[in-house]
């Protein structure tokens, strides 16, 4: 049986940048935020890009946790 240990996170915002003129599509801009701590929880992830969305210009439209693992036989 394989085991899988994080051995990296990082937090991903995405802000809503306004809307194309010529196609109406939406814009969107991002921010990573490396070396994230591994066992930090959603609800304090959460809290921070709350926080840090509101020091931003655009608005906040997603937060994302993005984790890489070692796979390993176990």
């Amino acid at each position: 049986m394989a085991v899988a240990e994080k051995i990296s996170s990082q937090l991903h915002l995405t802000f809503y940048d306004g809307e194309d003129t010529s196609t109406g599509d939406a814009i969107y801009k991002s921010k990573n935020f490396n070396n994230v701590k591994t066992e930090a929880t959603a609800d304090k992830l959460y809290a921070i890009a709350q926080a840090m969305s509101g020091l931003q210009e655009r608005p906040l439209y997603t937060i994302e946790r993005k984790d890489t693992s070692d796979v390993q036989e176990g």
